[in-house]
């Protein structure tokens, strides 16, 4: 069996004989953790470490091959960990009150490009999740403030977008889980093709 990590000790316990997926979590939001930032950005951060958490215990382990793979044609694993960090960079823009950069729309359509490389990708996702605690940290709780989002500058506020931050995150985190899950499955079945 390997040796449980001083961070799996913090959030759980490996069970006998059972890999990293296998941890029996308690999620970020029951740790007791940030409570120096209000409920509203605490939450929200809790959502972001919780897909990080999820991005290395469910993704860790899969090969570049296996990142850019659609089984049964569904978005890859790549595309959910790049969307993840890409839009939350956008989200926090708009919540900042500015508007995308060049860089940014180049990102968003570059999103669903092959050839990812599994710790590229990943490392995308945990620099952008510790620039997102900083940036929304900044913020302040100034929740009702407007915000407009995208070019038409449609109506949101600083809380709105925080909020999408966190749900945004957590349903591509799930669809992330999801796809890696069945991966893993047809790696073990030594399924090749679906």
């Amino acid at each position: 069996m390997e040796e449980v990590t001083t961070r799996e000790r913090e959030i759980g316990e490996r069970r006998e004989g059972g890999d990293r997926r296998q941890v029996r979590m308690v999620e970020p939001w029951l740790r007791g953790t940030l409570g120096q930032v209000d409920a509203v950005r605490r939450q929200v951060l809790h959502a972001l470490e919780l897909a990080g958490e999820d991005a290395e215990r469910w993704c860790g382990d899969l090969t570049d091959e296996e990142i850019n793979s659609k089984p049964f044609g569904v978005a890859p694993v790549a595309f959910h960990v790049r969307h993840m960090a890409r839009a939350l960079d956008r989200l926090l823009t708009y919540a900042e009150g500015r508007q995308l950069s060049a860089g940014q729309m180049e990102a968003l359509h570059s999103e669903l490009a092959p050839g990812a490389k599994t710790e590229e990708t990943l490392e995308e996702l945990r620099l952008m999740l510790g620039r997102a605690a900083a940036r929304i940290a900044a913020l302040g709780p100034e929740y009702e403030e407007h915000r407009g989002v995208g070019r038409e500058r449609l109506p949101s506020t600083v809380g709105g977008l925080l909020v999408h931050c966190a749900e945004h995150t957590q349903r591509h985190a799930g669809q992330m889980v999801t796809t890696a899950s069945v991966i893993l499955g047809m790696r073990s079945k030594g399924t090749q093709k679906i």
